[in-house]
């Protein structure tokens, strides 16, 4: 399972950071991370030394460009804050969110992406808006600031601890193919069929969005649909797309 989990930090401004993050998952067991536009060094002196010993994973790290490139191939995202949003997405707890890892990881193409803002303002709307949900961890309120290497910290335990619970548990099966739950990828390409397919039939104006897409964003990622069921909606928005275009050709 830990294998599974890939840690994602974006923005991410002082070396040092980085390594404590390292050192933080390898503490734990966890390998897999993704640095997104970076603004600074990955590897200095201080970087290796705040990793402790944690280093190759510094030298492993994918470095990305996009937040959409670091999550392409994951089947979940979920996204750090500790900032209440104008549009409501579904909040969980660290402890809520080791949970459900368990079965979150049960499908074959099973790829968990645990996403961690800028040192200084943390995960844009629009970042968070492709999250499939947010975890908020419940500090002192009257002292909320978290280093970044002990944010990852608190949710690389609470994945440690529930992997050690399922290590007690008799293994499950997994779910076959056709179960496999779409990829991040894949759900964005769809998000980009349906806003065309609702421009095209004039039932969304991107003068005047409304937040209409962001709140189907919340809603499809809320469903958390198969590749199978992801299918069936792009051939509904192609048959859609053609009636619309025979509607509105002259005979």
């Amino acid at each position: 399972m830990l294998d599974r989990i890939r840690i994602v930090l974006i923005g991410t401004s002082h070396p040092g950071n980085i390594g404590g993050v390292a050192r933080a998952m390898h503490n734990m067991g966890l390998a897999d991370l993704a640095l997104v536009a970076p603004r600074c060094d990955v590897l200095t002196q201080e970087s290796i030394s705040r990793a402790s010993g944690a280093d190759h994973l510094l030298h492993q790290a994918a470095i990305h460009a996009t937040l959409e490139d670091a999550v392409a191939d994951c089947t979940l995202a979920v996204g750090a804050s500790a900032r209440s949003r104008t549009l409501p997405w579904p909040m969980i707890s660290p402890r809520e969110l080791a949970e459900r890892l368990p079965a979150e990881c049960r499908p074959a193409n099973a790829r968990i992406a645990l996403v961690f803002g800028r040192e200084d303002s943390g995960l844009t709307n629009a970042e968070l808006q492709r999250c499939h949900a947010h975890v908020h961890i419940p500090t002192n309120a009257d002292f909320s600031s978290l280093n970044l290497a002990a944010a990852v910290q608190v949710l690389a335990y609470e994945c440690r601890m529930a992997w050690l619970t399922q290590a007690d548990a008799p293994p499950a099966q997994e779910d076959d193919e056709e179960a496999a739950l779409a990829s991040h990828e894949e759900l964005e390409r769809y998000f980009e069929h349906l806003e065309r397919t609702l421009i095209a039939i004039e039932f969304h104006d991107p003068a005047q969005p409304r937040q209409l897409m962001a709140r189907l964003r919340r809603l499809y990622l809320r469903a958390r649909p198969e590749k199978m069921e992801m299918n069936i909606l792009r051939g509904i928005l192609s048959a859609t797309e053609k009636a619309a275009q025979q509607h509105t050709t002259p005979r």
